[in-house]
């Protein structure tokens, strides 16, 4: 009697074909270049770790990692290239603090963070440097609150572009005192900080790595970092609640996505890669003269952090009424997206241009 396959088998022998060839896939993986798309131009913290990465991940796996800067639309544009790109391996997105927040800003973007792309690795928190030119007549936070007090119109601030970290950490500041200052927002972060040197922006609150070759060499003056606690690479520079602003500590981070749906075997080839990277002596010793900490562990680390990073940014919304009216306000005609509810479920798919 000839064995008939039922419909149940049938599906047990194609999952049993499909995890095979995912098998093989994996093992042979990476077969050719690798690219590393960062949503920002040179220069900022997300392309400093990018490249102090790529080159040390490349010799580990075998194949290049290629930087690919795709700066635009508060890191829109770059994250969603990588949301919609094969979700092979081949194509991933180092980003930061704007994937958490950027929908708190917009009303539609065209992918959802949560459901399109994947945690693959933690790579570092960096905290924020409140950094002034030194033609500014304020040596210290203090001063400087009081300076933007009586001269609000003379006064600004620059950023990485609209929902950029620094850009939301300036804003939780300047909720905390109360400040209201004109903000600039500029297509990454070396290009904010290049404006800043020159005497073009009255101050930023700066990612570490970038500004601190800029204070160590005077052209930067440092009032104040964002962390909770005083940074080894500048001992001497007081946090900003011991300024006055005490429980004010926000840090940006770093991390690397996948398109949804990446094979879980090249998920983890890539993570211990990617582990093995961070824990290589010149990359540790990169990291530590920039004042960056590296984080590193499993994707469920990088997920879990991930997700209370939306829900913190959220929350902060709501607290300092990121609506219409005071969004527009504060971005101006900076940004042609429309505010967006606070509704992380309403989300829209579409890019609205």
């Amino acid at each position: 009697m000839m064995f008939k396959p039922t419909h149940l088998l049938r599906r047990l022998m194609a999952l049993m074909l499909a995890t095979t060839a995912t098998w093989a896939a994996a093992q042979d993986f990476p077969n050719r270049p690798i690219r590393l798309v960062v949503p920002y131009g040179p220069g900022g913290v997300t392309d400093i770790n990018a490249r102090t990465l790529a080159t040390r991940l490349g010799e580990i796996l075998g194949q290049s990692v290629v930087v690919d800067n795709r700066a635009g639309g508060a890191s829109i544009v770059g994250s969603d290239a990588v949301a919609k790109a094969k979700p092979d391996g081949y194509t991933l997105l180092l980003t930061s603090t704007a994937l958490a927040a950027n929908h708190i800003l917009f009303k539609k973007i065209p992918y959802d963070p949560v459901k399109d792309l994947m945690p693959v690795s933690f790579v570092s928190t960096v905290p924020t440097v409140l950094v002034v030119h030194t033609n500014v007549p304020a040596q210290n936070l203090k001063e400087l609150v009081q300076l933007a007090r009586s001269k609000p119109e003379a006064m600004n601030y620059g950023s990485a572009g609209n929902g950029s970290g620094n850009h939301l950490t300036t804003e939780v500041f300047l909720n905390t005192t109360g400040l209201k200052v004109q903000h600039i927002p500029y297509k990454g972060g070396g290009a904010v900080m290049a404006d800043l040197v020159a005497g073009q922006v009255t101050f930023v609150f700066a990612v570490l790595p970038t500004a601190l070759p800029f204070i160590t060499s005077g052209k930067l003056r440092a009032l104040g970092v964002s962390s909770a606690q005083r940074n080894p690479a500048l001992p001497d520079v007081p946090t900003v609640a011991e300024s006055g602003y005490p429980g004010f500590n926000v840090a940006e981070w770093v991390g690397i996505f996948a398109p949804a749906g990446t094979p879980a075997p090249i998920v983890e080839k890539l993570n211990n890669a990617i582990n093995q990277t961070l824990k290589h002596p010149d990359v540790v010793a990169r990291f530590k003269s920039l004042g960056a900490d590296i984080v590193g562990g499993p994707p469920s680390a990088l997920d879990t952090y991930f997700r209370s990073e939306v829900n913190k940014w959220t929350r902060l919304a709501e607290q300092v009424k990121f609506e219409a009216a005071n969004l527009l306000q504060q971005l101006g005609f900076y940004c042609s997206l429309p505010p967006l509810s606070l509704s992380w479920e309403s989300m829209h798919r579409e890019v609205h241009d």
